[in-house]
């Protein structure tokens, strides 16, 4: 164990599922459009030109900060952030400083053998930069993401793992997700991270020297820049030197961290009301309609699982990971009604039916199969029309064509025989084929009941009633 203890504070810009830039009319889907073609006057900051508020992100942030748990404010002001960069064509970014939306959160994460709370000091709205691109000495810019609304997260240094930041991150995009403010598309920069990070003494209560890392665009990057600035602050300190306060950027190609400026602070980005923006007045009404409109959220939903229909912690976790995944399972489980138990139901999706799923490369949203197809299958195989292995079959014909169960099933006549004397013909077939095996089943080789069954099923087309047939097999060879 290290002598030192990790602090970690997080900064998450999450990009809102807004149809329209946060000032301006042009879209924010633009991720495959040619550079600079979602822009106008507004957001290249042409001069006159003024900004109007974009109703449906404020809802959106109001929206992410109930589900953390946060405060909502009553006034919220927009303020000028400062800075020149070639993506900021205005000089200045609008966002929230002293008045932000929401206050005072918190998330709760698994940590060891229960649960943390990881404070949310605030979450408030601003609009995202352009994107520079690098192409050998020179820089272009695409300004069709500047302008798209963001929601800042910022978390207190309550994380003291680089397991605990992991699921963090994990977790608060899970609920971004699940209430629809949120892609949670990182390879697209729907979400962009921003660690605060420093070590101290163990069982020490002073905080040390913060830097912060810039720019992280996945969760793997989180990780490795973590690990890394650990192993480097930890030799600066073991040597008896001092971290110092700067920014860092993070070089994913080499693994390593390099300094972009030295020490910053709030001051240095002169922030100052926004001028050409009236203060957000928010009414209570409006909030509470938006609370009514709040999802079931994912722990919430989990903790129901495992009481509601006696699921495994781990198996309610997958199947709440998307809410596309939870909606179909609880969907299958009402039609299923009492035919199988949701239990069985849980094995089904999380076996053959997230196998083909994955085959597929597309979300189970996209699939042709629905919740009720998906469950005629099961009341198929519970009722003993097929077996279990001809309805896996069977379901893999449904996710290709999108027929249902029954037509399936009559046309290729797949139901199970479950008829005795013709699973005895099949099995004196196969006995009086192989003698020798059923010599060495009778001297006390009862493994090759097994390779009987398998020989049985072979025989009718895998169609046999399996349990049935183990127990035909089991008196014949007896005898």
């Amino acid at each position: 164990m290290s002598k030192y203890e990790l602090v970690v504070g997080l900064e998450v810009h999450a990009q809102l599922l807004t149809k329209s830039k946060m000032f301006c009319g042009c879209s924010a889907d633009s991720w495959d459009a040619p550079p600079n073609s979602h822009t106008c006057p507004i957001c290249l900051a042409m001069p006159g030109m003024l900004p109007v508020i974009n109703r449906e992100a404020v809802a959106q942030t109001i929206r992410a900060g109930l589900a953390l748990n946060c405060t909502i404010a009553e006034e919220a002001v927009f303020a000028r952030k400062n800075y020149m960069y070639p993506d900021l064509p205005k000089g200045y970014q609008i966002s929230q400083y002293e008045l932000p939306l929401c206050v005072n959160g918190w998330l709760d994460i698994d940590a060891g053998e229960g649960t943390k709370r990881i404070r949310i000091t605030r979450a408030h709205l601003e609009e995202d930069t352009g994107k520079l691109v690098h192409a050998g000495d020179v820089s272009l810019v695409d300004l069709n993401r500047a302008g798209v609304p963001l929601l800042e997260i910022v978390s207190e240094p309550d994380l003291r793992s680089i397991e605990e930041v992991n699921e963090y991150l994990s977790r608060l995009r899970q609920i971004l997700v699940y209430i629809g403010v949120n892609s949670g598309n990182l390879e697209r920069g729907a979400m962009r991270m921003e660690a605060n990070i420093s070590l101290r003494p163990r069982r020490s209560a002073e905080l040390g020297t913060k830097v912060e890392i810039k720019n992280l665009n996945s969760f793997r990057a989180v990780r490795n820049a973590l690990e890394y600035e650990v192993a480097r602050q930890t030799r600066i300190l073991d040597s008896g030197g001092e971290v110092e306060q700067v920014t860092l950027g993070w070089l994913e190609h080499e693994g390593r961290t390099y300094v972009q400026r030295t020490k910053e602070s709030a001051h240095d980005y002169r922030y100052f009301p926004e001028p050409d923006l009236p203060p957000l007045f928010i009414e209570r009404a409006w909030v509470e309609e938006l609370a009514a409109g709040l999802s079931e959220l994912p722990l919430a939903r989990r903790a129901r699982f495992e009481s509601e229909y006696g699921l495994s912690r781990a198996d309610a976790d997958v199947l709440v990971g998307a809410r596309a995944t939870a909606d179909f399972y609880e969907a299958a489980v009402a039609a299923t009604g009492d035919a199988m138990t949701p239990k069985q139901v849980a094995n089904w999706m999380m076996g053959d039916l997230f196998r083909l799923v994955k085959e597929s490369g597309k979300p189970l949203q996209e699939a042709s199969i629905t919740p009720a197809m998906f469950a005629e299958l099961l009341t198929l195989v519970a009722n003993k029309t097929i077996n279990a292995n001809t309805g896996s079959r069977v379901l893999k014909t449904m996710f290709q064509t999108g027929e249902g169960a029954a037509t399936i099933v009559e046309r290729e006549g797949l139901a199970q025989v479950s008829d005795a004397d013709v699973l005895a013909q099949a099995i004196e077939r196969v006995l009086a084929a192989h003698p020798d095996e059923v010599g060495r089943y009778r001297d006390g080789q009862t493994k090759l009941l097994g390779w009987f069954m398998g020989q049985v099923m072979r025989e009718t087309r895998g169609k046999a009633d399996p349990n049935l047939v183990r127990q035909m097999l089991m008196e014949r060879l007896q005898r």
